[in-house]
């Protein structure tokens, strides 16, 4: 196991380290926390692109890519990550460790600062984003978003969760819209930029070698131009109930290969029988999902589920013929059924278990990894240790497992058909 330390610097700002010797590379993370809101999120998606386009001191990629070579080839990647119903915008720096550094060269602290010179000190034009710059990257951001729509299976689950949470945060994208970039400026994103400084959460990680004391110094001197303000908390996760009819919707589009999506509330508090639960369903290449109707009755091209936690939902995403829509349907149900009846073997059990371990422990196997785990829980609040996680799963009895899944109700079903397709 692994040291971890989380400490409050000043309000709303937040120190996680880990120390991990069994690295070569050194990691440092700042990550601006901010609900989700429709109206806010394509902002949030386009600033941190922006802000890694150049610094004050370092104008351009270019030069910034010079003080990275300078760093022994260091890296630093821009993040737009959803966790729980909030956006998480900020930046990955990767650089050597200390003890493989020539001449015992110090790298922690340049790279620290050159982190906070990026988050806080950007290339500005007039008093606010350089446009080229901000246009750039309107192109770039919407070209992702329309990737999404080119994926028909990313697209048709997405489209699933935004009819599912319609009047919630955890139905708005992390990317926003195509039609919101579009309509940002310079000037807008400098006032979302000035605010989300002053108000957002702040959460700062290291994982690497170093002493804590050191790395604290680092980063407090690094982000001390953080403004000082009234940072708002992230916000919970709120637990819907199912209506009482479930809602059916049907998209056509020129596709020729039909997208199922569908998701149900689970309304159980037994998260981790839930995880067991949802791995048993549809959760990896030997649940009921992927065995029968994948393989057994190939009614499926794909078939998987996976269990949203901090919103207590669980969905299923599936690839199908067009003319299969309501047997695959009738099936995904039967197979849910059978597990809600107590229909388990003791091998699926054990192999759930079992791959949710493996999971678990992989996490050690990168230091991005652990940030993205300890970042998911900062945000959502479901703090949990690996020996704790680890226990609570090999507590889990068949008994809790039929108990999380009967707590399921189904809330919607999604299907993506192809134009001119009759309806069933």
């Amino acid at each position: 196991m692994m040291k971890t330390v989380r400490k409050e610097l000043s309000p709303g700002v937040f120190f996680n380290y880990i120390h991990a010797t069994k690295f070569k590379t050194g990691l440092l993370s700042a990550q601006l926390v901010v609900p989700l809101d429709a109206a806010r999120a394509s902002a949030g998606a386009l600033l941190p692109a922006v802000l890694r386009r150049g610094t004050a001191r370092h104008g351009d990629m270019l030069a910034l890519s010079r003080a990275l070579d300078l760093l022994y080839g260091a890296g630093l990647s821009f993040t737009v990550r959803k966790k729980g119903e909030n956006q998480c915008l900020g930046f990955l720096a990767s650089f050597i460790d200390d003890r493989f550094a020539l001449g015992g060269e110090k790298l922690l602290e340049p790279t620290a600062a050159l982190l906070g010179e990026v988050l806080l000190r950007p290339a500005t034009e007039g008093g606010v984003f350089r446009r080229d710059y901000v246009d750039g990257e309107k192109d770039n951001l919407i070209d992702a978003i329309r990737a999404v729509l080119d994926d028909k299976r990313d697209y048709a689950d997405k489209r699933l969760l935004e009819e599912m949470c319609r009047l919630e945060r955890y139905g708005v994208s992390r990317l926003g819209t195509e039609e919101a970039v579009a309509a940002l400026d310079g000037a807008g994103l400098w006032d979302f930029y000035q605010q989300t400084l002053m108000t957002a959460r702040v959460e700062l990680f290291y994982c690497g070698s170093a002493e804590e004391a050191r790395v604290e110094d680092a980063l407090r001197r690094g982000v001390a131009a953080l403004p000082h303000g009234a940072r708002v908390s992230p916000a919970a996760s709120v637990r819907v109930a199912a209506p009482e009819t479930p809602r059916s919707i049907t998209e056509t589009m020129d596709v020729t290969q039909g997208k199922l999506s569908m998701g149900w509330r689970a309304a159980t508090d037994d998260r981790h029988a839930m995880m067991v639960a949802n791995l048993i369903f549809g959760g990896y290449s030997n649940s009921r999902l992927f065995l029968n109707v994948r393989e057994k009755l190939s009614l499926c091209y794909y078939a998987s589920s996976g269990y949203h936690r901090s919103k207590g939902i669980v969905t299923v995403s599936s690839g199908v013929e067009f003319a299969d829509e309501a047997r695959a349907k009738s099936e995904i149900f039967a197979q849910l059924a059978s597990i809600q009846s107590g229909e388990l073997e003791p091998w699926e059990l054990e192999g759930a278990k079992g791959v949710l371990r493996s999971a678990v422990r992989s996490r050690e196997d990168s230091g991005t990894r652990m940030e993205e785990n300890l970042l998911g829980q900062a945000v959502t609040g479901l703090w949990e240790s690996e020996e704790e996680l680890l226990d609570a799963l090999d507590a889990v009895t068949p008994e809790r497992v039929v108990a999380a899944a009967r707590s399921m109700t189904l809330d919607t079903v999604y299907f993506l058909k192809g134009e001119g397709e009759a309806n069933e």
